[in-house]
């Protein structure tokens, strides 16, 4: 019992130092920039002045629309050509998507792209007029750093929430036929997927989870564009079916994706209360649910079983 009280102990202290050192770091840099991007920031209010809708519009829609096309761009590539191989080594379901069925992902575009200007389109011009009621998105004053590290932590534990319950209900019998299993088409997925949905699975597991935390904070737009762009890199990771070095590990959602009945969330902590993960820690792909910190794929470092001769 001592011994396991002193490693916990030693554990946290390490995990306090560490944590401490990054974000005194970080606030060194954040303060050093600070007075440039307040500057910066003062400049496009002082050249939209009286336009703060437009700004709220590039902000919010055109900024992470950039990111998120930008980033599923470079994946597209690879997934329908093969190449680089350096990057196309490193993906979880070997033999899937090799290349990727051409016809399926123009389906597949037309949706996301549908998704996006007929449904997420309004939602966002209607969170313009309930982010005012909260206070100014395009106030003068940019968040401090701790500021955003706050927000950040309650926008994330905010969608691991309503994400996990709208997304364990979706797979509900009721629903699962006539909506979310659209999004199921892809056993394999791949990153432009993400956004792959019917009009009600976009706008409750897409959309509001991600919406619900700058409404409660009451967000200025630096932040809000820093989160949606943040969650949409996030949420390509998870679908994009490659485990790369230094990046987030998406076997979890792989795994979801391959297993319908596993891993609902994004964190993985409800999933673990719930017992909805219990299958997923009894595979390879738990193992291999880890930052990867080398260059050599976890799929070869860390291998399936070899199937048994029948």
């Amino acid at each position: 019992m001592r011994k396991t009280a002193f490693i916990l102990g030693s554990g946290l202290l390490l995990l306090v130092a560490f944590w401490n050192t990054v974000t005194w770091h970080l606030q060194r840099f954040w303060g050093t920039s600070g007075y440039f991007w307040q500057a910066q920031w003062e400049r496009l209010l002082s050249r939209f002045e009286g336009k703060e809708w437009t700004l709220y519009v590039i902000g919010v829609i055109e900024v992470p629309s950039l990111v998120f096309w930008s980033f599923s761009g470079l994946l597209l590539v690879v997934d329908t050509t093969g190449k680089p191989n350096f990057i196309s080594r490193y993906r979880i379901q070997v033999g899937k998507n090799e290349p990727v069925d051409t016809k399926k992902l123009r389906q597949c575009i037309r949706t996301v792209l549908f998704n996006q200007v007929v449904i997420s389109l309004p939602m966002l011009v209607f969170l313009y007029p309930i982010l005012k009621l909260r206070g100014d998105p395009c106030h003068r004053e940019l968040p401090t750093f701790h500021w955003f590290l706050l927000e950040l932590a309650i926008f994330t534990l905010i969608e691991e929430v309503l994400f996990y319950y709208s997304h364990r209900l979706l797979h509900h019998p009721t629903f699962y036929k006539k909506i979310h299993k659209k999004h199921h088409e892809w056993t394999a997925p791949i990153g432009v997927i993400s956004l792959y949905s019917h009009p009600i699975d976009h706008v409750t597991s897409n959309m509001l989870p991600v919406m619900v935390g700058p409404i409660v904070m009451g967000s200025h737009l630096s932040s809000i564009t820093m989160w949606f762009s943040l969650a949409l890199i996030i949420t390509t990771i998870s679908h994009c079916g490659y485990h790369l070095p230094f990046l987030p590990s998406p076997e979890f959602h792989d795994y979801h994706h391959l297993e319908f009945s596993q891993c609902y969330g994004v964190l993985g902590v409800l999933d673990h209360l719930h017992g909805t993960d219990t299958m997923f820690k009894q595979t390879k792909a738990y193992e291999r649910d880890i930052l990867l910190l080398g260059f050599t794929p976890l799929s070869e470092s860390i291998p399936d079983a070899p199937k048994k001769m029948e």
